[in-house]
């Protein structure tokens, strides 16, 4: 399977580059549908959010990006999916919340950009979980992928959104990304997964 040589390559090649690892691989359950959580820094970030996570990650893609020879194939083959440019349409929120409802695993960067602003955090990933019924599991990316220094992801434990079931207002939405943002900041703060949701 391309999936699986990919990142197994990738995987040693991010060990020597960028010394890299994951904590936590555990939290994230070996079925049902996943959704990933992570803050974003580079544009290596789903690279790092998928290469030890044992089930296969998909994420958007810029649409332009298929387009490229050879490298659009390759992104397909590996689970991409495209995004037009000027947000997010309902074709990809169908696509994701398909991922999601089928019980396989999606990554998603809530803050949309790369910063490390929690004000920059958008509603998307919350509003994917509640409509999916998806586990969340929060990511922390820690380094800055200068070469031969540690990069490390933090994968913690499944964010409980029970309380927002049913509720799809703008409130309820701002709640859970607030949860979900709380418990990505407190894996970059101390280093550790979180515990409990």
């Amino acid at each position: 399977m391309i999936y699986v040589f990919c990142r197994a390559v990738v995987r040693g090649l991010f060990a020597i580059l960028y010394r890299f690892e994951s904590v936590g691989v555990h939290n994230i359950p070996s079925e049902g549908g996943v959704l990933i959580c992570s803050n974003h820094l580079s544009v290596r970030d789903p690279i790092s959010v998928g290469i030890h996570v044992k089930r296969q990650v998909k994420f958007m893609a810029k649409a332009e990006l298929f387009k490229i020879p050879v490298f659009g194939w390759l992104i397909d083959k590996l689970g991409a999916f495209p995004v037009k440019r000027g947000g997010v349409s309902k074709e990809s929120i169908k696509t994701a919340l398909t991922i999601l409802r089928q019980g396989e695993v999606m990554g998603i960067f809530p803050e949309g950009t790369r910063n490390s602003d929690a004000t920059a955090a958008k509603r998307g990933a919350a509003s994917f979980a509640l409509r999916s019924g998806a586990t969340v599991i929060p990511a922390a990316i820690i380094g800055d992928y200068k070469l031969f220094r540690k990069v490390k992801i933090i994968y913690g434990a499944p964010v409980d959104l029970s309380r927002f079931e049913g509720d799809k207002s703008p409130e309820a939405l701002d709640a859970a990304t607030e949860i979900i943002m709380s418990k990505i900041h407190e894996m970059r703060a101390t280093g550790k997964p979180t515990v409990n949701g």
